[in-house]
């Protein structure tokens, strides 16, 4: 099901520097590694995916995942934790891309 996207708001999100600390990435990948197969199992991927292209979605399970909900670093952060998380193997998908060195290898 393709659901059409419809303009609910705006977010204005400061721009913060510096890097997530690894406890933190650590916990996220682990909460996002459970819930990513709760959705594929329970409606499949194409509902994962139609999920995180969402920005809304994408900015609120930053936000469920532990990251803060303003930063400007949750798309990078949680692209990379995705990243981790998600395995095409266990969830019929994979997630490329990530933060810093690691969005260089995204062509690999």
């Amino acid at each position: 099901m393709v659901r059409a996207m419809h303009r609910t708001g705006v977010a204005s999100l400061p721009l913060h520097y510096g890097k997530a600390p690894r406890w933190l990435v650590t916990r996220m990948c682990k909460l996002a590694r459970e819930m990513t197969t709760i959705i594929t199992r329970e409606y499949g991927t194409e509902a994962f995916l139609s999920r995180i292209s969402d920005p809304f979605w994408f900015q609120a399970l930053g936000c469920v995942l532990g990251y803060d909900w303003h930063s400007s670093g949750v798309t990078t952060v949680l692209t990379g934790v995705l990243k981790q998380a998600v395995t095409p193997e266990e969830h019929g998908i994979a997630v490329c891309g990530g933060k810093g060195n690691a969005s260089r290898h995204t062509p690999e």
